[in-house]
């Protein structure tokens, strides 16, 4: 019997453990951590043996293969001695692609992801199709694979998943856009980062594709260096394509095999140029899947949107509130104040991921009136900023800065909070915090 150690009892680990337990390995969970509560249930009802608050090695390194969890670091003592002892260390992603026949689309990107994997599901299921979303979002995809029987998996995957992989290949892969994000994890390094992403499609062959942002130099510089055999299409909103997606009079064009307006951007549920992107990719994914035009469009016109991501809360005394927690890096920070057309008060803030704010400067000097910090140490906020912006309030918590916001805002300004940060200094995570100012915001 193999043994199969997972490490971190999260969504992935707990999804792996089980999918594990169906395929008759041996497991055995380990977290340095404690484990919540819903996943202890998890490990106990199907009996699967664990341990938390410690990482016994003697028992780790008798595993034939470890799945850790993408939150731990490969730099960390524990996978070092792994890997040096030959002990195969992969990604959940790895793991659970080789017990599916499942078509997979994954989706990578520094920003942009969420929504393209929820616009791409909801396309795919609102024409009728067997699909499973999973990875980076709702359910593990192990778990998926273990207890359900999708046509299409749509995945999301961050960098640290694509880094433990060997063989995973998704039929249809999708990078976003690549922006310094992470760097901690990548010896400071963007090109360390860059390479990661671009694992996505390392594995495809001639009958994939690999979808991208022609508009994204990063990604255009990449793509002349480095060979790609799955065929490629680009989505462009600044020029006309020879082959992929691209505007042409406000229209949506896919131009593959044969050439065709999709829809006017007008129509988009979501807008700003970033979600026009966001569903040209999901537009090309639907058509290489042999949906209907009409019913991509349908489905594109009816998206609800990701929650925490340019959410509208509420307008009191015609001040819009907006909950743009889902930003922990400056470029999503960027999207959501170039999609704000009004007077701006700015709620900023976290742990700080290595962030230059200056690439926010020409935005701030044009809309920003007011900044609201929400962080523990707010230093570099206040430096990059303190000359353009007159007012700069620190708080400690979503109501207080919430209250601030209400006193300093006025009829038709928009209170956004778009941090640029992690949420760890103050809250559990983004979606804690996306809550905790929503419901700040409802108590005015």
């Amino acid at each position: 019997m193999k043994k199969l150690v997972v490490l971190g009892a999260g969504e992935s680990g707990v999804g792996t453990a089980i999918l594990g337990k169906q395929k008759k390995y041996e497991v055995f969970v380990s977290d340095r951590g404690i484990i919540t509560e819903k996943y202890k249930q998890v490990l106990l009802n199907n009996n699967i043996s664990f341990e938390e608050g410690k990482h016994s090695e003697e028992k780790i390194f008798e595993a034939d293969v470890v799945m850790k969890s993408p939150g731990i670091p490969d730099k960390v003592a524990l996978v070092q001695q792994l890997i040096s002892k030959n002990i195969p260390v992969i990604s959940e992603i790895e793991f659970a692609s080789k017990f599916t026949n499942s078509v997979i689309v994954g989706i990578t990107g520094s920003n942009g992801k969420t929504t393209t994997t929820m616009l791409t599901n909801h396309v795919l299921k609102k024409a009728g199709l067997n699909v499973g979303m999973g990875g980076n979002i709702g359910e593990s995809f192990a778990e998926q694979v273990a207890n359900q029987n999708f046509d299409i998996q749509v995945l999301e995957l961050s960098s640290f998943q694509l880094d433990g992989i060997v063989d995973f290949a998704p039929h249809i892969a999708i990078i976003t856009n690549i922006t310094p994000d992470h760097l901690d994890r990548y010896n400071y390094k963007f090109e360390n980062y860059i390479n990661s992403k671009f694992r996505i499609t390392e594995n495809q062959t001639e009958k994939d594709f690999l979808i991208y942002d022609y508009d994204d130099e990063v990604i255009r510089e990449w793509l002349s260096n480095n060979k790609v055999k799955a065929t490629l299409l680009p989505f462009s909103v600044e020029q006309e394509l020879e082959q992929g997606v691209y505007l042409k009079d406000e229209e949506i064009i896919i131009k593959y095999k044969t050439e065709e307006s999709i829809m006017g951007i007008k129509t988009l549920a979501l807008k700003g140029k970033h979600n026009t992107k966001n569903a040209m990719a999901a537009a090309m994914t639907a058509s290489i899947l042999k949906v209907r035009k009409e019913a991509i469009r349908e489905s594109l016109e009816d998206f609800e949107g990701a929650e925490h991501r340019l959410e509208q809360v509420l307008k009191i005394n015609g001040v819009q509130y907006i909950n743009d927690s889902k930003a922990t890096n400056v470029n999503a920070t960027f999207y959501a104040l170039d999609s704000v057309k009004t007077p701006t008060v700015w709620i900023v803030g976290g742990v700080d991921k290595g962030n230059d704010y200056l690439e926010l400067m020409s935005l701030v000097r044009e809309k920003v009136k007011a900044i609201i910090c929400l962080g523990v140490d707010n230093q570099k906020i206040i430096q990059t900023f303190s000359n353009v912006v007159d007012l700069i309030v620190e708080t400690s918590g979503a109501e207080e800065a919430v209250k601030v916001a209400y006193k300093v805002s006025e009829k038709g300004d928009t209170v956004l909070l778009s941090p640029a940060c992690a949420s760890f200094d103050l809250f559990e995570n983004y979606e804690d915090r996306g809550r905790q100012f929503k419901n700040a915001v409802r108590s005015l």
